[in-house]
């Protein structure tokens, strides 16, 4: 694989990001698919998986989630996607061992995002203090996280 091919296919992926962003999911998958033919990274296969996601399509971006976790093990994202994914379809106990992988991943920020939704998967269990402790973890990691600041606020109304 030449240098040039490798340089392309990041500014490809780029390409796609910023399609994803401006909501133009059919192109960025596109542009994903493209990347991903001339160089296969955890990147764009997490990425096309979030996009998936975003056309509510949870079971193929959970696949290219998978996909991602084959080229790297040691990239959070893809697991803390998955286990995000997993809460959203209220599969709490799948999606607590995802998780766990992602606060404990080499290559992965920002951190205090698994930890947070660690805290979702045990309010969804209703383990509370469990959630509060993630709660907490994501607030210690990233204190200005306002997501994991109002969950803690309100589990703590919930348990008071």
């Amino acid at each position: 694989m030449s240098m040039e091919t490798l340089t392309r296919a990041w500014e490809i992926l780029q390409d796609a990001y910023q399609a994803q962003m401006e909501g133009d999911y059919d192109r960025a998958i596109e542009l994903y698919q493209f990347s991903l033919e001339m160089h296969p990274t955890a990147e764009a296969h997490t990425f096309l998986g979030w996009t998936y996601h975003f056309q509510g399509r949870i079971d193929e971006a959970i696949v290219e989630c998978k996909r991602a976790i084959e080229i790297d093990p040691d990239f959070g994202n893809p697991y803390n996607d998955i286990g995000a994914y997993l809460i959203e379809q209220n599969r709490f106990d799948e999606a607590i061992p995802w998780l766990e992988r992602a606060t404990e991943a080499r290559r992965y920020e920002p951190r205090h995002f698994p930890h947070y939704n660690l805290g979702r998967a045990y309010l969804g269990k209703e383990m509370y203090t469990n959630a509060l402790r993630c709660f907490q973890e994501a607030l210690e990691i990233e204190p200005r996280y306002s997501l994991a600041r109002q969950a803690l606020a309100s589990l703590r109304r919930l348990v008071n």
